[in-house]
């Protein structure tokens, strides 16, 4: 068991975070601090958790990657029957997460998911590698498997059905969009003080912020 002294309590102390750093639009805003992480070229910082829920209360979590995002919302990309898949069926609203520790910073939002058009799901698809491409046809994501040396006899299966020509977007596999109706902008401050504000979704798309304890 681990004790209160095993803990390291580090500070934070690379910036703050005021209302007057903030734009109207919490999606302007989002754009301006993920240019800014990627322009420092942190390790994946396009990685999101993102939280569903089924129809009886049981959360789930995992890692994903965001694959594009606009006054829309956030889009990623997975197995439709997949446990994420299936949650967001039931429950067609989630949460995503990103920490960005090397500027001790934090994005959270919440809404409403629906899957992206055949054609965003089919042009994404295209551009994906043909080892992913194939992993897409032969995982039966979040199902039991027996081996993994079966699933790579079903990757090689998948390519000797699609040699020599374009491999087809599976039907089962595309994107989600989350459009948040709650956004919150997290800076890490000394003594645990940070500085948060969340953006909230009202008539006409329009937005109000407002700051709130740490």
């Amino acid at each position: 068991m681990m004790m209160p002294e095993d803990f390291v309590h580090a500070d934070f102390h690379r910036g703050k975070l005021d209302v007057s750093d903030l734009t109207d639009n919490p999606i302007e805003q989002f754009t301006r601090w993920y240019n800014e992480v990627q322009a420092a070229e942190l390790t994946e910082y396009y990685a999101m958790t993102l939280a569903t829920c089924s129809t009886s209360g049981r959360p789930s979590a995992r890692i994903v990657y965001l694959r594009g995002f606009d006054q829309r919302g956030f889009t990623f990309y997975t197995n439709y029957n997949s446990r994420k898949g299936n949650e967001l069926l039931g429950n067609p609203f989630a949460s995503l997460c990103f920490y960005w520790k090397e500027v001790e910073r934090q994005v959270r939002m919440e809404g409403g998911v629906e899957q992206v058009s055949e054609a965003e799901s089919d042009a994404y698809f295209a551009g994906r590698p043909v080892n992913s491409q194939l992993g897409a046809w032969a995982s039966s994501q979040s199902d039991p498997l027996e081996s993994a040396q079966a699933l790579e006899a079903k990757v090689e299966e998948f390519r000797q059905r699609f040699a020599g020509g374009t491999i087809p977007r599976p039907p089962h596999w595309g994107g989600y969009r989350l459009s948040p109706d709650r956004i919150e902008f997290w800076q890490g401050r000394p003594s645990r003080l940070h500085d948060r504000f969340v953006y909230v979704a009202t008539e006409a798309g329009k937005w109000s912020v407002s700051r709130i304890n740490p």
